[in-house]
């Protein structure tokens, strides 16, 4: 299983970024997945969820109607689309494969997590 997240980078607030997350060496169609972050000091803390057909999605209070996440399970590949971001977001962003049947929000049912692709805020 691997997991590579891409196109972090710098912005200033207000500003846009979308995230990539390139699955491979599982099926990927069959399992939810997740982005997490884990700011400078602080723990990980789940981001945003989606099943894994796509068609149910889940975030966090922070980010809703600021980010969206999807996924094209033709091109195994997630997706995280975050506009408006603020200071606050600033972090660094992982996705993270979620087990069979368990809950997309809860960090200790994950089974494998990519390498993380950094988000700063900042004017």
């Amino acid at each position: 299983v691997h997991l590579v997240e891409s196109g972090g980078g710098m912005v200033q607030p207000g500003g846009s970024l979308r995230l990539s997350c390139a699955a491979s060496g599982f099926t990927f169609d069959d399992y939810a997945m997740s982005w997490v972050r884990q700011a400078p000091g602080k723990g990980p803390e789940w981001v945003s969820g989606i099943n894994a057909g796509g068609h149910s999605t889940y975030y966090t209070d922070s980010v809703k109607g600021r980010f969206t996440i999807s996924r094209d399970n033709a091109k195994n590949t997630l997706f995280l689309q975050m506009n408006s971001l603020k200071p606050e977001d600033t972090a660094l962003y992982y996705c993270a494969r979620v087990q069979p049947y368990r809950l997309v929000s809860d960090l200790n049912e994950y089974d494998y997590w990519g390498q993380g692709t950094q988000v700063t805020v900042s004017s």
